[in-house]
Parts: C-alpha cells; sequence; structure tokens
C-alpha cells in the first residue's frame, strides 16, 4: 500500500495501519521470554536508518529512580548533588532536566531548596502515577512538566494492572488531557516498552498522544522505559527488543518528535549505556541516567557515562565541566560513606591506576600510551600507580614521579642502585607471602633509606 508520509518527505509502501489490539488474553511473547530460561534475542534482519537529532541531551533521575535503591539523600544531600549535576551540565545544560519524587514532605522541601538556587538547568520535573490526586499535587508544587506512569506491556496492563489495553488508553488518555488542561506538560512513561505489543499498543497509543497534542496546540513526551534492561542495540533484532526499531518505529509509524522522546533504561544485562546512545542515534533526543548510574536493582545509565558519550559525538562545544565528575565521586565517598566499586570506570579508585611495570615503563615514556585520554586536565585525575610484586623497577620509578615530583623519572635510571634495593626489598616481602600492596608510607621510607643521596642532589622535597 502505497502513502505519502509528511513527516519523511516520501511515498512509502508499508501494510500496516495503526489501530489499537485488544486481544481478551496478554501477549507475553513467551518465545522471546521464557521465564525458566535467560531471555532470547530474535532477529528479523531488517535495518532502520540511523537519524540522530540536531540536539541530543541527558536526564536526570537521581532523585527518583536513584532514590529507590539507596538510604534517602537528605534535603542538604539533594541540594549539593543538584549543584554538582548544574555544573556538569555546563551553561547549556547538557544535563537539562532532573527528576523528583512529589510525595513526601522531605521531597518537597528538597525541590524548593533546588528551586530557590535560581538555576535554569536542570529542570525541575515531577514523577507521578496516572491518578486525578498525583497530578494536583504536582499543580500544587508548581510542577511545569511531570512524568506519568503510563505501563505499557501485558505484563503490566493484564497482570498488574487487571485491566485490558482499550481501558488503559482510556484512563491513561484522561489524565494526560487533565495535565494539559492544568499547564502542565505530561511525559508518559511506557514502562517496560521492550515486552511490549509494538504495533497493537505501542504504536497506536503513541499515535492518540500526538493527536491529542496536535487539539491542545502542546507537547507532550514519550519515555520509553527499557524497565527490565531487555533493550539490545543491535541492527537487524526483531520487536520488542530491538532500541533502533523502538525510537525510529515511534517516529515513522506515530509520529513522535526526536525532542519529545526520551530514552530510559536499565542496566540487567550490561547494555545500560549503549542502549541510552542507540536511542540518541536512532532519532531519540534524551537519554535518561543517574548519578553513578545507582538505581532500582541494576540501576540506570550513569551520568558520568552519558556525558563522555556525549563528548565523544559532539565534542565539548556546551562547555561542561568534567571535572565535577570527581567532585561528585568524592561527594559520595565522603558525605554518604558510599563504596564506589574500585573498578567502576572513571569515578572508580582503579579507573587511572596502573600496578604493572610494562604499564609503567610506557607512561613513563609517554602517557598517551596507556592512558584514554589527560585525566588530569578533563577529570582532575592524575595518572596513579600502586606498588605491587608486578610493579618492578618501572613501577617505582613512576610512583616516584607522581609522588615526589613531575620530571624525577628523566633524574632517575633503571639501573640506580637505590631503586635496585627498592625493588628487591618489595620482592622480599612478596615471598614472604604479602597480599597486599605497597602502602605509600612506606614508599616514601623506602625512598628516604635508598635514594638519599639522590634526593640532596636532585633537589626534590620530600
Amino acid at each position: 500500500m502505497l502513502k505519502y508520509n509528511k513527516g519523511w518527505n516520501t511515498f512509502d509502501f508499508d501494510s500496516y495501519s495503526i489501530h489499537l489490539d485488544n486481544p481478551s488474553e496478554p501477549m507475553l511473547f513467551k518465545d522471546v521470554f521464557p521465564y525458566d530460561e535467560v531471555p532470547r534475542i530474535g532477529f528479523n534482519h531488517r535495518l532502520t536508518p540511523m537519524h540522530m537529532p540536531d540536539d541530543i541531551w541527558i536526564t536526570d533521575t537521581s532523585f527518583r529512580d536513584g532514590q529507590q535503591s539507596m538510604p534517602p539523600y537528605t534535603v542538604k544531600q539533594v541540594v549539593d548533588l543538584y549543584s554538582l549535576l548544574h555544573r556538569l551540565g555546563g551553561p547549556k545544560g547538557i544535563i537539562r532536566q532532573s527528576e523528583f519524587f512529589l510525595y513526601t514532605k522531605k521531597d518537597q522541601q528538597a525541590i524548593d531548596k533546588v528551586k530557590s538556587l535560581g538555576y535554569h538547568f536542570p529542570e525541575v520535573t515531577g514523577w507521578i502515577r496516572a491518578h486525578k490526586k498525583d497530578l494536583m499535587l504536582a499543580k500544587e508544587l508548581g510542577m511545569k512538566e511531570t512524568g506519568i506512569l503510563t505501563s505499557a506491556s501485558d505484563y503490566h496492563i493484564y497482570l498488574k494492572l487487571k485491566m485490558d489495553r482499550k481501558q488503559v488508553i482510556e484512563e491513561y488518555t484522561a489524565i494526560v488531557k487533565e495535565a494539559l488542561n492544568l499547564g502542565i506538560i505530561p511525559r508518559c512513561h511506557f514502562e517496560d516498552a521492550t515486552r511490549a505489543d509494538f504495533y497493537g499498543f505501542v504504536v497506536p497509543f503513541a499515535h492518540e498522544l500526538m493527536k491529542i497534542a496536535t487539539d491542545a496546540n502542546s507537547m507532550i513526551k514519550i519515555r520509553v522505559c527499557d524497565t527490565l534492561g531487555l533493550g539490545v542495540p543491535y541492527p537487524g533484532v526483531a520487536m520488542p527488543r530491538s532500541v533502533p526499531g523502538l525510537i525510529y518505529g515511534l517516529a515513522y509509524y506515530a509520529g513522535v518528535p526526536s525532542e519529545w522522546m526520551e530514552w530510559h533504561g536499565h542496566n540487567d544485562l550490561h547494555l545500560v549505556t549503549a542502549n541510552a546512545v542507540t536511542a540518541w542515534l536512532y532519532g531519540c533526543s534524551a537519554a535518561n541516567g543517574t548519578i553513578l548510574g545507582i538505581g532500582e536493582r541494576t540501576g540506570n545509565p550513569s551520568i558520568e557515562g552519558l556525558i563522555m558519550a556525549y563528548l565523544q559525538l559532539r565534542g565539548n562545544d556546551a562547555q561542561i565541566d568534567t571535572t565535577a565528575i570527581t567532585e561528585i565521586a568524592q561527594y559520595f565517598e565522603k558525605n554518604l560513606h558510599f563504596n564506589i566499586p574500585s573498578n567502576l570506570p572513571l569515578v572508580g579508585k582503579d579507573f587511572n591506576m596502573t600496578r604493572a611495570g610494562i604499564h609503567a615503563d610506557g607512561l613513563l615514556k609517554n602517557e598517551e600510551i596507556y592512558n584514554l585520554f589527560d585525566t588530569k586536565k578533563i577529570l582532575n585525575r592524575p595518572i596513579e600507580i600502586q606498588i605491587t610484586d608486578k610493579s618492578g623497577v618501572s613501577g617505582i620509578i613512576l610512583w616516584i614521579h607522581n609522588m615526589i615530583g613531575r620530571g624525577a623519572s628523566s633524574l632517575l635510571s633503571k639501573d640506580n642502585p637505590g631503586i635496585i634495593k627498592i625493588n628487591k626489598w618489595i620482592k622480599r616481602q612478596y615471598d614472604l607471602g604479602r597480599t597486599t600492596s605497597i602502602s605509600d608510607k612506606e614508599m616514601f621510607k623506602l625512598v628516604k633509606q635508598y635514594l638519599k643521596d639522590w634526593i640532596k642532589e636532585s633537589g626534590f622535597a620530600i
């Protein structure tokens, strides 16, 4: 069937016509999601075109989804972290919005304090259930936009809500229209979209929302929620698990503009950042994340990871302050007593630390050999070395270079008698059964003991 597609300005051959399927029994895709096995990835080998929007940005849900997986923040902690997000996003607001719970007195106090800062970005938005009472609360708190839970899969519609598709669409659209009447932009959260009937429910519901938006001359956003982390970024994947297919399909079939779309993922199968970036690439303007990736169960895309993805795609035309990433991590450790995994990218203590002598040798010759970028400049984190039995003389020299003075390495050779003695002492420790790294305190003592003459000659203070 040939039809003219206004949004794409082409005659398209497509037999699909938008209509709501309303089966009496839920469609659970048991061939894809057999509960007693790991989910399967089906392929239909259809390739969708990449179409990255002119503008892409990040939205934050640290104070909503992030709060569901750790002890609640105090009001001061919310304000402090929000301020760091403001700094990190830069003056152009690459971190454009931040989502808050609205229900408790503490939530409401935090919202008031954050708003009083007067920052344009991130804009404070809410999250509510599809209930009129919740909507009125959003209005009372001055929300210009709020997320509304609009579950999309039959797992939720039939098994949790005990309704059918027609009934939930009637309920969802009623609350959306009420929000528009109150002057609030609704952001419909298509919960569990990666297990939903795309052509039988997702597209018809999204299409109906676009009609309501046209009639109201207002924006209605759609957040595509990969609630269980089942989305995959690979080309040629069949629905409902295809991230390219979900984003492209909402634009192509339902006419959802890029800037009205947002991706919200979880990390159950280790694809959370890849899925968010894929959503950008295929036409979704907003990628939703949390500080350090902290969110329900396995978490969400980390804000710091999304920042790095943005910089790789667009460069730093937005004056993003990447050093705030390190300050955020330090805040979590010092103020929240949060144990950041040592191997967590960008923020873990091992991120740019080496213990290997062969790496230390390369770093001494040229940092670019083993450092992915200038971590001192970009993250305010110089390269670090931890001394073990694998560090060798190069590791010792690099430690001196880092801890005593830049340039020290050019004044020390690998055959320096003092360096050799320090290396022998370290090896002997591990021969005797030591299993911990050599501390900085021990290293300072060894340098003072075995490199006394060199310290005097070089002029380095220790």
